[in-house]
């Protein structure tokens, strides 16, 4: 007989963190830690058994594909892999049709891809929980996993300092300062002007930052590294950004992640995090990444544990 299993947000889709609350939030660590336990006493179970999950690739992935395909498999239901080579996603077919059609036939739809409206729209016609494994706007599964990883090495994660160096621009900053306003992790983007968040994603934050009490800082100056409990970085030409590489190295080749820059945090307990894959020698120093204030290969791994538990409190 299949295990049950309570959904608390049974039906409700992971787009960004906007709409949850921090309570919510919250319940997802929650159930992280749990599932994590869980698989450390070599426990298993089947809570997705009779269960259907649409995968949805446009980019590539490692932990984001490996984590949704272990994690629900593991739990007894069938995940199935989706690329732009399998299906009409937005060509032949719209985006709103094979909403329509995989909705009929899964339990969930993830969804990796460049478009965060081509998400918005799969939650809006699809009638079943869909899930932002990466838009060009948003990665919020990485982001939960970040502040997991934060939460287990600190122990908590009120009143802490995540300082993130590089492209502030990108999909991964802008979910990290999102997660860190609704949870009371104060978040510093230090990067060149040019690559500053956008003003839009600054605007929504303000207020999550102002109930939470996180302190939201935006600057040029690596110096603000002090006092971080934790230095994020990730590479610095993204996904669809290759032409333009030898650019962004020469922008950012003063915001690089190395033994220096960790020293001026401050604190000998400083850890590391990136969201991989890293670029070794450019936006990370190989001595930092493989040292031992580096937290990436527990990030990784939380990435199956926290999706999982996304999806256990959603389907």
């Amino acid at each position: 007989m299949r295990e049950q299993f309570a959904a608390p947000f049974q039906g409700k889709s992971l787009l960004n963190w906007i709409d949850y609350t921090p309570e919510e939030i919250n319940v997802f660590l929650d159930l992280a830690f749990q599932v994590k336990a869980e698989a450390g006493r070599g426990e298993t179970h089947t809570r997705f058994a009779g269960k259907t999950l649409a995968l949805i690739f446009e980019k590539r992935s490692t932990r984001t594909r490996c984590a949704f395909e272990t994690a629900f498999g593991e739990e007894g239901g069938h995940p199935v892999f989706l690329s732009t080579q399998d299906i009409q996603l937005g060509g032949k077919e719209s985006v709103e049709d094979t909403a329509r059609v995989l909705g009929r036939m899964f339990s969930a739809i993830q969804f990796r891809g460049f478009s965060q409206k081509h998400a918005e729209l799969l939650a809006r016609y699809s009638g079943v929980p869909v899930y932002n494994g990466l838009t060009d706007s948003f990665h919020p599964t990485q982001a939960l996993a970040d502040v997991m990883t934060l939460k287990e090495t600190c122990g908590t994660l009120k009143g802490l300092h995540l300082a993130f160096a590089g492209d502030g621009r990108n999909n991964v900053a802008r979910s990290l300062m999102l997660i860190c306003a609704k949870l009371g992790v104060s978040f510093t983007v230090i990067c060149p002007e040019a690559l500053s968040p956008d003003a839009e994603i600054r605007a929504i934050c303000a207020p999550f930052a102002k109930a939470s009490g996180s302190r939201i800082t935006v600057t040029d100056d690596i110096a603000q590294v002090k006092g971080a409990d934790a230095l994020y970085t990730d590479v610095w030409a993204s996904m669809g950004e290759e032409a333009i590489k030898a650019e962004r190295v020469k922008l950012l080749r003063p915001y690089q992640v190395n033994e220096d820059l960790l020293a001026k945090t401050g604190n000998d307990w400083c850890i590391f995090l990136h969201c991989l894959p890293a670029v070794k020698g450019e936006e990370v120093t190989f001595g930092v990444i493989e040292g031992n204030a580096s937290r990436v290969w527990d990030q990784a791994e939380n990435r199956k544990h926290t999706i999982k538990a996304i999806m256990l409190a959603t389907i």
